[in-house]
């Protein structure tokens, strides 16, 4: 025997034991381009009827008044309007009626820019590009001001299909007369639910803030419980709490996220008591985020329920008066930020769209392609906030227009019974696209296209064969090109404006800590602090989100991201004890709450 000691045997590495992967400093490629769940069907919007309601009632009135009076060629101009219908379902009527009239003013003044260069030049070239800069422009105001559904697409889809209409200065007034009118009609029919139900937007926004907080507190439980069952099976209870905790941290991140917009459509609707009950119901849901053991998940879904059945206002019995909710008043004083600054980071979106759209439009001119606006409008709806998600809505439009093209053909002879039949046809295709689009973008397109379609015959019947060749050729090139120059321009603001908002959350979380240690904070800070911190988390995860799906930039500081949110959570947290908001008030759980 061997009088060496003997050498233990070293223990294999397990994956707790493994290194962190550090990434190597430099610019990586990109996330890489996903196919699965590209087209999955999600759940259909809780409103899609509102928007797919609402069109309908805009369109029918201006094309019916056509068709009796033989002028369906000047349907693309009332259609101007009356699109304007589809925006601003989900704010409150104060602000809508606000949102509303900016749209229409938007939607006219594109047509005219449209109609002036058609008027003043029949260069192909010069009409692209005309229609490049154009949705450039709507992309980047829409994105700024954060419109929402349909953003720019239909916007661009009106101006560029504008700029090769045949006109003449002395039309173009009376065609903008025409858009404004039923942009008019529009804005009224966007009002009028108001009169059944005032409080609408604001109290579906609540519910879905409440809704999300008890999915927040589900799956809280659900990793308690996979951390208590740890004992029986370490390596089994180790992988069990890891994706529970990867769940809850979604779960907790689309609560913030529905607290935030909630907030954010309180502030934007009139004062009252029902928005009152309603901040006190966004500020439950926030307590619910702040301590989700010692919330009662039923009794979230119990208040939504009751708001969603236009039942009074609930009010809960364990929130202070209203004292707690002047951070609110306080919020509403504090100027918006400019729109210049709003619009300067996305500059290499809005050069994206301008590129990518002007070389789409001139391949299908190339091409020999008739109406080379189809492929600069396809080009146009690609855009979104990283290359990723444009890739996936690269597939789902070419999915959805090749699928449209077949419905367009099996639609076509009967359309051609009669204009009447035409009319009634692109109604119906109006309300589908509406009814679907919500449910994944490549359904609703399957209405889409044949209704873009059957619009080129109002003012005269087209060539089936024809509008089909030349709507496949259009979609691919817009797809392709579209996409490349998607790639071709890099957003190396992505990873800049990542660390501005790190910034802003560890600087809101330190101002927000120093008022928890003072004694006798100013009345409000301390809400204030709550909110300006959680809104900084929304923005800092959005951000970071999109920072993730973009090509060609240097290393994401992922630790950092985890570390803020995850301070961040607990000083929001220990915001809302102080307040008084939680039944359980001690002194030195704040203070431990705060420590970390």
């Amino acid at each position: 025997m061997s009088s060496a000691t003997p050498q233990r045997p070293r223990p294999r590495p397990g994956p707790r034991h493994r290194p962190p992967h550090r990434p190597r400093p430099g610019r990586r490629p990109g996330p890489g381009l996903p196919l699965s769940g590209v087209l999955r069907l999600g759940r259909p919007s809780d409103i899609w009827f509102k928007p797919a309601l609402s069109v309908i009632a805009a369109v029918a009135p201006p094309n019916l008044i056509l068709l009796a009076l033989g002028r369906l060629d000047l349907a693309i101009y009332t259609m101007a309007g009356s699109l304007c219908a589809l925006y601003a379902h989900n704010r409150p009527y104060a602000a809508r009626a606000r949102v509303l009239a900016w749209v229409v003013l938007g939607m006219t003044g594109g047509l005219a820019v449209a109609l002036l260069a058609a008027s003043l030049t029949a260069s192909p070239v010069v009409l692209v590009t005309v229609g490049a800069l154009l949705a450039a422009a709507q992309k980047a105001l829409c994105d700024a001001t954060r419109l929402g559904p349909p953003a720019n697409v239909v916007l661009t889809f009106i101006s560029s299909a504008s700029l090769f209409v045949p006109q003449t200065l002395d039309q173009v007034p009376g065609h903008i007369g025409l858009a404004l009118a039923t942009g008019g009609w529009a804005w009224l029919i966007g009002m009028a639910p108001a009169l059944a139900r005032p409080h609408g937007p604001e109290r579906r926004a609540t519910a879905h803030a409440l809704n999300a907080a008890a999915a927040h507190v589900d799956a809280h439980a659900a990793g308690a419980g996979a951390g208590a069952g740890a004992g029986a099976g370490e390596g089994e209870g180790e992988g069990e709490r890891e994706r529970e905790g990867v769940g809850e941290g979604r779960a907790r991140a689309a609560a913030a996220a529905a607290v935030h917009a909630a907030w954010q459509t309180l502030l934007s609707a009139r004062a009252g008591e029902t928005r009152r009950g309603l901040e006190r119901l966004v500020v439950r849901a926030e307590i619910a985020l702040a301590a989700p053991a010692d919330t009662d998940p039923a009794r979230l879904r119990d208040w939504a329920r009751d708001l969603l059945a236009a039942a009074p206002v609930p009010r809960p019995d364990d929130l202070v008066d209203d004292d707690e909710l002047i951070g609110v008043d306080a919020e509403l004083a504090v100027g918006r930020t400019p729109l210049r600054h709003r619009l300067s980071p996305l500059a290499p979106i809005a050069a994206r769209t301008a590129l990518g759209c002007a070389l789409a439009g001139h391949a299908s001119l190339a091409l020999g392609v008739g109406r080379p606006y189809w492929a600069l409008v396809t080009a146009a709806s690609l855009y979104q906030a990283n290359v990723t998600l444009t890739w996936s809505r690269a597939v789902q439009r070419v999915v959805g227009n090749l699928v449209g093209v077949l419905a367009f053909a099996a639609l076509v002879p009967l359309a051609h019974l009669a204009q009447a039949a035409l009319v009634l046809v692109c109604l119906a295709l109006n309300f589908g696209a509406e009814a679907l689009i919500s449910r994944n973008y490549w359904l609703g397109s399957v209405c889409v296209t044949p209704m873009a379609l059957l619009i080129t015959e109002f003012a005269q019947v087209q060539d089936p064969g024809r509008l089909i060749t030349e709507r496949l050729v259009d979609t691919l090139v817009g797809a392709v090109v579209g996409f490349a120059a998607a790639i071709a321009v890099t957003n190396r603001r992505a990873g800049d404006r990542l660390e501005n908002a790190l910034t802003a959350v560890e600087r809101a979380q330190e101002h927000a800590a120093r008022l928890l240690a003072e004694p006798h904070p100013a009345t409000g800070a301390v809400d204030a602090a709550r909110r300006a911190l959680a809104t900084a988390l929304v923005d800092l995860r959005a951000i970071a989100d999109a920072a993730a799906g973009e090509w060609w930039q240097r290393a994401l500081p992922q630790e950092r991201v985890v570390t803020a949110e995850q301070s961040g959570h607990r000083t929001l947290a220990a915001t809302v004890r102080r307040q008084g908001l939680l039944l359980d008030r001690d002194a030195g759980t704040r203070a431990e709450d705060v420590r970390r």
